[in-house]
């Protein structure tokens, strides 16, 4: 079947961000290495790192670590101070 393809608000999908989108993409990898060029193997979600969660730790195929901070809304300051401590912590990229 056929059928056109409709744009719907990310919320209507996925009401919570941790819980809904990050178990999809943690379950959906491949997607994202498809989109993004990378083959990655999924390690973890919601991994605790000190009073924090990374969202999904993966690894490359040259056995890196990779890790995946999502957010369905705009970022700002505070992801990004998340992200420096997760791959310092993690020693992750």
């Amino acid at each position: 079947m056929i059928g056109k393809i409709e744009r719907v608000p990310l919320r209507e999908v996925w009401k919570k961000e941790a819980k809904d989108f990050t178990s999809w993409l943690y379950e959906n990898l491949e997607i994202l290495d498809e989109e993004l060029d990378l083959d990655l193997t999924a390690d973890e979600k919601e991994k605790s790192v000190g009073s924090f969660s990374a969202d999904i730790t993966a690894e490359d195929t040259s056995g890196l670590k990779v890790l995946i901070e999502n957010q369905l809304k705009k970022t700002e300051h505070d992801h990004l101070g998340k992200i420096l401590t997760y791959i310092s912590n993690l020693e992750a990229r």
